[in-house]
C-alpha cells in the first residue's frame, strides 16, 4: 500500500504491508531480548535494539483482555504467558486497554490473579479501564482505582495524557466518553506540542470481532484526526486485528488514523464474525502482546506470541 502525499504533511510509508515473519530479500534477524526475531531491512527494529535506535526512540507493549481468574500454577493460564513477554521485551512502559482482570475486577481479584503476573509493570503502566472493571460489586472502576492507584488517575479522573520523546499518548475510558471528557481531550490536543500522538481506550471504532464496531468511539476518533494523530489502540474484542489508515467514517484515508485491537492479552479468544472494510489483518487464538517501536518521526509494531516467536508485522508508518 503506498498513499499519496497530500500538502502539506502526509503518512508514507517506509515498507510495504505484509504479514507473518518476512522471508523478502533484505529480512534481517534482530535480537530482542535474547530471542532471534525477523525485521525487514528499513524498519526501525531492522538492528539490535539500542545500538541501532534512532535518536528519541523507545519500546512500549501493548494489550488488552488480560488477567483470568487463574495463576501460573494451571498450565492452560495464559497471563503469566503474556507477562513473561512483557519481561523478555523489557519496554520503556506497558499500555494496557482494558479488562484488565476478569469478571468483576474486584480488588481482591486484582490482587489474587492480575498482580502475579502483570503486576511486575504496575510501576510502568500505564492502564485504561474496560467494560469488565465498571461491574464490580463495590461500585464501577473501584477495585481498579484501588489497584492501580494514582497510576490510572495521574489527575484525579480516569482518563489522561502523558509524553515519551516526541509523542503524546492520551488514555481515555470509554465506559464514559461524555462531553466532558471530549472537552477535555480537544483542549488536551490543543495544548499538544509534540509531533505525533497514540490514543488508546478500551471499545474499538472498528472491528470485526463478535463485538463488532463500536460507535461511542466516533467523537473522540474525529477529534483526534482534526489532529492529525496516527495511532488509535483498542481491546474488547479478544483477537489481533491491524486496519490501514481510515478515517473516523471507515473510509480509506492515507492521512488517516491507524487503528491497532489488541484484545489477546490472555482471556478466551473470540470468533471473526464480519471482515471490515480497510481490515488488513486478523489473528484470533494467538495470545501475546504487541511491541511497539517509536522514534521520533514514526512507528511500527510486532505481535510477538507467547512462545516468542513474531506472529505479524505491521508496515512502518511515518506521523503526520
Amino acid at each position: 500500500m503506498t498513499p499519496t502525499p497530500r500538502a502539506p504533511k502526509s503518512r508514507t510509508f517506509l515498507s510495504n504491508p505484509r504479514t507473518g515473519i518476512p522471508t523478502a530479500a533484505g529480512a534481517v534477524l534482530a535480537l530482542v531480548g535474547g530471542a532471534l526475531l525477523w525485521s525487514p531491512a528499513g524498519r526501525a527494529d531492522a538492528a539490535p535494539e539500542r545500538a541501532g535506535a534512532r535518536a528519541g526512540g523507545f519500546t512500549a507493549v501493548a494489550a488488552g483482555d488480560i488477567a483470568e481468574r487463574c495463576t501460573a500454577s494451571s498450565s492452560s493460564c495464559v497471563h503469566p504467558k503474556t507477562a513473561a513477554q512483557v519481561k523478555r521485551i523489557n519496554p520503556a512502559f506497558v499500555l494496557t486497554m482494558g479488562d484488565n482482570q476478569y469478571d468483576d475486577a474486584r480488588l481482591k481479584d486484582f490482587q489474587k490473579y492480575y498482580d502475579t503476573s502483570w503486576g511486575a509493570f504496575k510501576a510502568k503502566t500505564h492502564p485504561v479501564a474496560g467494560n469488565h472493571e465498571t461491574y464490580d460489586p463495590a461500585g464501577k472502576l473501584a477495585g481498579y482505582k484501588s489497584y492501580f492507584g494514582s497510576v490510572a488517575y495521574p489527575k484525579g479522573k480516569s482518563y489522561y495524557s502523558f509524553d515519551q520523546g516526541n509523542w503524546h499518548f492520551v488514555a481515555l475510558d470509554s465506559n464514559s466518553l461524555d462531553s466532558a471528557q471530549t472537552k477535555w481531550l480537544k483542549d488536551d490536543l490543543a495544548a499538544n506540542s509534540k509531533k505525533c500522538v497514540a490514543a488508546y481506550w478500551h471499545h474499538p471504532l472498528f472491528s470485526s470481532g463478535e463485538h463488532g464496531n463500536n460507535p461511542v468511539g466516533r467523537p473522540v476518533w474525529k477529534l483526534l484526526y482534526d489532529a492529525k494523530a496516527e495511532l488509535v489502540l483498542n481491546g474488547h474484542d479478544h483477537h489481533y486485528e491491524r486496519f490501514a489508515p481510515q478515517d473516523p467514517d471507515g473510509k480509506a484515508d492515507p492521512n488517516g488514523l491507524v487503528e491497532l485491537l489488541a484484545g489477546m492479552g490472555g482471556a478466551n479468544p473470540y470468533k471473526i464474525e464480519e471482515v471490515q472494510p480497510n481490515s488488513e489483518k486478523r489473528l484470533t487464538k494467538t495470545f501475546g502482546v504487541v511491541k511497539l517501536n517509536f522514534t521520533d518521526d514514526g512507528f511500527s509494531w510486532d505481535l510477538v506470541g507467547t512462545d516468542g516467536t513474531t506472529k505479524d508485522s505491521s508496515p512502518s508508518y511515518k506521523c503526520h
